[in-house]
């Protein structure tokens, strides 16, 4: 029983170890979250020394849930797809066990009817790794067949389906330059919140107002403490228009669970950040 909590991303301008050496914000988050998305691998294969340095910054027990290339997601559509796959494979090969799932984002034009397609894709990847889905077509979240379709499709190799919970941020309307920027490009899809295997992922998006964000996510406390007393272990990837507070927020997700499951291992205690000097 665990839950890993997370971010978008490792390092923001406005979190206390952006000043840091680049060679050393992953390690600095990593003492704040246990977890991370793998966000930049959507829009380039990192190089296996780029990769082997994420692995020296962190933690066997810390987890990446890395996206496909967009160029196996959105550009082929996964098919004819085995180069660059074997490619992304090849790359991320020193996280080892820090590599808890391979994202599988597709695209809103990504329906019903290529399910075909998504399932010949899964039962293809090798055995090594979990994957997990995140589809943005509206009808896997209204058309009960459809979501079937795709459960059965997730069943047959043992992936999860990620949910990016957007509810809470679109309950009213932007007030910030953040939030009207993610009033356009966020998914406004209904609420899921079924896990498919024992780890089920989760993207929550709330507000800039940390108040709201909080209050957005009471639910989701709810299904986590379920989860977990049921022997799941769950991901939490916590998001705000600017994510100025996301690591402290993640925390505080984490410590909301936690005092409503005792049994739960505590976050380490952050990394101070020493001021930079001179000499």
């Amino acid at each position: 029983m665990r839950l890993h909590v997370g971010c978008a991303m490792w390092s923001h301008r406005s979190w206390p170890g952006h000043r840091l050496p680049s060679t050393e914000r992953l390690r600095h988050y990593a003492s704040w979250c246990d977890a991370v998305e793998g966000n930049t691998t959507f829009y380039a294969t990192p190089t296996r020394d780029t990769v082997a340095s994420w692995a020296a910054q962190t933690d066997p027990a810390f987890r990446f849930v890395l996206k496909l290339p967009k160029v196996i997601t959105h550009e082929r559509r996964l098919t004819d797809v085995g180069e660059p796959l074997r490619a992304f494979l090849d790359a991320i090969e020193p996280l080892g066990p820090r590599a808890h799932a391979l994202w599988i984002q597709l695209p809103g034009s990504f329906a019903p009817g290529d399910i075909p397609a998504l399932g010949r894709f899964l039962a293809r990847l090798p055995q090594s790794h979990r994957y997990a889905v995140e589809v943005r077509h509206p009808s896997f979240f209204t058309d009960a067949h459809a979501a079937r379709l795709l459960e059965a499709a997730l069943a047959a190799v043992g992936a999860e389906w990620i949910p990016f919970d957007t509810t809470a941020f679109f309950t009213s309307p932007p007030t910030s330059d953040a939030e009207r920027d993610a009033w356009t490009k966020k998914p406004r899809l209904p609420l899921r919140s079924l896990a498919l295997t024992d780890r089920p992922i989760v993207r929550y998006l709330g507000r800039d107002d940390s108040t709201r964000t909080v209050e957005g996510w009471q639910r989701w406390i709810d299904v986590t403490v379920t989860w977990l007393r049921e022997g799941l272990s769950p991901t939490m990837f916590i998001h705000t228009p600017d994510n100025a507070d996301a690591p402290a927020l993640a925390r505080r997700f984490h410590d909301e669970v936690r005092a409503r499951v005792p049994g739960l291992d505590a976050l380490p205690e952050p990394i101070p950040v020493e001021p930079l000097t001179l000499f």
